[in-house]
């Protein structure tokens, strides 16, 4: 589902504007942006997402509706969208537990670069 649609769906359960919400939504779908298929997911769309989402925007957001402001948790905002996406809040663990573990995971393959390559110049010069 597209972010705008999960800002609807939080408008349409807390109150307030889709606009409100949308920053959190784009958040936790901000992994689109480096991968193109639904294992983009793996990113955020867990425990961890809804962890990190609430250290960015704060605990609570302020919605206006018609009678008020509420206040709405920030992990409740993020757990709806993995829920709206996936049925259930995963763990990271639950999308790594079936991962191969290659060699230079674990730091034994050591590539050497020239520094050029790092863009890295000597200051005395």
């Amino acid at each position: 589902m597209n972010s705008y649609y999960h800002a609807k769906s939080s408008a349409k359960r807390w109150g307030g504007k889709p606009e409100d919400y949308l920053l959190i939504h784009r958040f936790i779908d901000s992994s689109k942006a480096v991968i193109g298929d639904v294992r983009h997911r793996s990113l955020y769309h867990h425990t961890l997402g809804c962890y990190l989402a609430e250290q960015i925007f704060g605990v609570t957001i302020t919605v206006e509706r018609t009678h008020g402001s509420v206040e709405v948790p920030v992990r409740l905002i993020a757990e709806q969208h993995i829920i709206e996406d996936l049925g259930w809040l995963p763990s990271p663990a639950d999308y790594i537990k079936d991962m191969p573990i290659h060699t230079w995971m674990s730091g034994a393959v050591k590539k050497e670069y020239p520094l050029s390559m790092l863009n890295i110049s000597d200051s005395n010069t």
